[in-house]
């Protein structure tokens, strides 16, 4: 598989289990882990709490974050591992498009027009569904300091944003998957359930779903 995939992103909202995904199939593939930062945004605790105050300069931390991260990939030699990512730079906008408005959006839009590296297209995506309740849940059992403030409101339009973005996302194959039932850090079984329904995707979009 690390043959067929060599960059592998897992998206979804706040909650969805993208990073332990990503974990777990880095560790399968013996590929690199490119990984969010979410702990070293100075300005993340304060948005959840104030977000009208905070969202520009939490959004752009972001953005110049995720941008930096990414850059390497944009020469990649042929002889270094695969890499799995639990970050797609290219929705960076959604959550602009949820928390800025007016010029602030104006401004980001500008910036992330002038920033975005060009890093080349995953040759999978793996993107991870959940109910806003679901997220709320998940987010809540983790209680990671900074997202205390987190409200099932602010998850439920995340959640609304992804769907939409992925509903026209086509530079790279997706795997849309619904992580309702699914463990994929806890039940083995799942874990390789997903592997195998990777390996059998004859399309560049495909459905996951353990009823």
């Amino acid at each position: 598989m690390s043959a067929q995939f060599r960059y592998i992103v897992v998206e979804g909202p706040i909650g969805a289990g993208k990073t332990s995904l990503a974990r777990r199939l880095a560790a399968r593939l013996g590929a690199d882990l490119l990984l969010e930062q979410p702990g070293d945004n100075p300005f993340l605790g304060r948005f959840y709490q104030d977000m009208p105050r905070y969202a520009l300069p939490t959004q752009l931390f972001f953005l110049f974050q995720r941008a930096r991260q990414v850059e390497p990939l944009a020469q990649p030699d042929m002889f270094s591992r695969a890499t799995v990512s639990d970050f797609l730079l290219d929705k960076d906008p959604l959550f602009a498009r949820i928390t800025l408005a007016g010029d602030e959006l104006v401004l980001y839009d500008r910036i992330y027009g002038a920033l975005r590296p060009h890093a080349p297209a995953p040759d999978l995506v793996i993107y991870l569904q959940a109910q806003p309740d679901t997220l709320i849940e998940r987010v809540k059992r983790r209680a990671a300091l900074f997202e205390r403030g987190i409200s099932e409101e602010y998850l439920a339009l995340l959640a609304e944003g992804y769907a939409r973005f992925f509903y026209g996302y086509t530079a790279a194959p997706v795997l849309i998957v619904n992580s309702e039932n699914l463990n994929f850090v806890e039940r083995d079984s799942d874990f390789e359930l997903l592997v195998e329904r990777m390996r059998g995707m004859k399309s560049r979009r495909e459905y996951f779903n353990l009823g």
